[in-house]
């Protein structure tokens, strides 16, 4: 098996690049998304599945023009593929990587545990994404399959996937920020159920071309037992699917919203929830440090490369939109309320 130094990594991306073009593929997927157009080349498995029910596809829009770009996803079961390389190196750091690959125009990321490669040439707009088997990729890939492809050919356009969740009423909405165990995705999930929008809950695309705005690419949910139970979808989803990786039971936006999912949000305000352990919520203002802090840390780790423009973005961010905390209280419909009532009417 080839090993990739430092030295020979940007000949090792092109060669992938090279190699999986000249390929014959079992199936392709194309999937509408905000001004862009992805058409995933892959074999048969549970990626090719995710790809067909993990995104929010786009509507058509004439006046956004969209681009188009290729992703290979493959592994040696197929044929005129390659081994994937080890990494040769006595060290290995992601900015390393990610700089000796933006000398050449190139974007990539490598994942030791699987020797599971990814790169894109953002000019070119054509990525591949190799692994050892059809089955040998990260657990948390299939609830957003190929999220590091659309963060680097957003980031080279001046938009960002960013980790964060939304709540929103009538084409308003506020984007919910925050570390795992914060109330987050349960925070998403209560306003669904009581008649609020989402246009995502772990990863949206935001643009700060015009205010800030929020647009949908996943579709994938998740609630861990308690929440679920607590948030009556037992009842209502069932529980036969099985739980993710982390532990948690995973659904789509359309199997409980009672409305399509909006093409956008115009984001008012940056929110972050915490436990409070009262019976209602409340929501206060917090400074732009400690909403910079719950923002930006999340969104830098899980999208590899750019981390420099990623600060730049989530610092122009955190300076547009004012900031809360929202004490959530222990009842959905209230959470919910709480935050259609600030959408409305503000923080007194």
């Amino acid at each position: 098996m080839p090993r990739v130094t430092l030295e020979t990594l940007p000949d090792y991306a092109r060669y992938l690049v090279a190699a999986t073009e000249a390929t014959h593929y079992p199936a392709t997927r194309t999937v509408r998304l905000p001004r862009l157009e992805l058409t995933a080349h892959v074999g048969p498995g549970a990626l090719a599945e995710a790809l067909g029910h993990a995104f929010v596809e786009a509507e058509d829009d004439e006046a956004e023009p969209s681009a188009e770009c290729r992703v290979f996803t493959v592994h040696p079961g197929i044929d005129g593929i390659p081994e994937p390389a080890r990494w040769g190196d006595a060290h290995f750091t992601e900015y390393g990587f990610a700089e000796r690959l933006a000398e050449t125009g190139l974007r990539g990321h490598y994942f030791h545990d699987l020797d599971f490669w990814q790169v894109y040439d953002p000019q070119r707009r054509v990525g591949v994404q190799l692994m050892a088997t059809a089955d040998a990729f990260p657990p948390w890939e299939p609830t957003a399959p190929l999220r590091a492809f659309l963060h680097w050919e957003y980031a080279a356009r001046g938009m960002r996937l960013t980790h964060a969740g939304t709540l929103g009423a009538d084409g308003k909405g506020v984007l919910l920020a925050g570390a795992g165990g914060a109330g987050k995705s349960g925070t998403v999930t209560a306003g669904l159920l009581n008649g609020l929008d989402s246009v995502g809950d772990d990863y949206v695309l935001i643009d700060l071309a015009a205010g800030v705005t929020a647009r949908p690419l996943f579709s994938t949910l998740k609630q861990d037992p308690q929440g679920f139970e607590r948030l009556g979808l037992r009842q209502r989803l069932g529980t036969e699917r099985p739980l993710n990786w982390q532990g948690k039971h995973t659904f789509h936006i359309a199997d409980i919203a009672a409305r399509p999912v909006p093409a956008a949000l115009d984001i008012v305000a940056l929110v972050v929830p915490h436990i409070g352990g009262g019976e209602t919520s409340s929501i206060m203002p917090v400074s732009r440090r400690d909403a910079m802090i719950a923002l930006a840390p999340s969104g830098i780790m899980q999208m590899p490369g750019e981390r420099e423009s990623g600060f730049r973005f989530f610092g122009d961010l955190t300076r547009l939109l004012p900031s809360y905390r929202l004490s959530l209280g222990t009842h959905p419909e209230e959470i919910a309320g709480t935050i259609a009532d600030f959408l409305t009417r503000g923080v007194p």
